[in-house]
């Protein structure tokens, strides 16, 4: 299932701590199945068969049957969405209705502590840079106006 553009259900589905939990063994072990997860995050593998499907139906994770194993495994690419819209709906800055946060680091300031960020990356960071920039000029520009006056 692919993730929707407004990600609620992908929100709904991270709003259990246990999902988040198997999404992170699923990161730092790779693919696993049911029964490794349910002793990682210490739940019972009943408990993980119906998170895993909650995770899977909002496109978090994949799976593949492989005889009698299922390893389950995280879409990156529905997790990259989810990310830009999180960003999305709450980077606050200049020209945002919640106006300027003092102390604010620049928009999704984790890509730039990466070693080495990749293309993609760095062209959305560069994108979200871009609209700050434009709108801190227009602040300007207004200002000024208003002093002019």
């Amino acid at each position: 299932m692919k993730v929707n553009d407004d990600c609620c259900d992908v929100f709904k589905a991270l709003s259990v701590r246990t999902r988040v939990r198997i999404l992170e063994a699923l990161k730092k072990h790779g693919p696993l199945g049911a029964k490794r997860i349910a002793v990682i995050v210490k739940v019972t593998p009943a408990a993980v068969s119906q998170h895993l499907k909650v995770l899977k139906q909002a496109g978090l994770v994949r799976s593949e049957r492989h005889g009698y194993r299922i390893p389950y495994h995280v879409d990156v690419e529905a997790m990259r969405n989810c990310q830009d819209k999180l960003v999305e709906v709450c980077e606050c800055g200049p020209g945002d209705p919640c106006g300027p946060v003092r102390g604010s680091r620049p928009p999704n300031r984790r890509i730039m502590m990466k070693k080495r960020p990749g293309l993609r990356d760095l062209e959305q960071y560069r994108k979200r840079l871009e609209r700050e920039l434009s709108a801190v000029n227009e602040r300007i520009e207004e200002l000024r106006r208003k002093k002019g006056k």
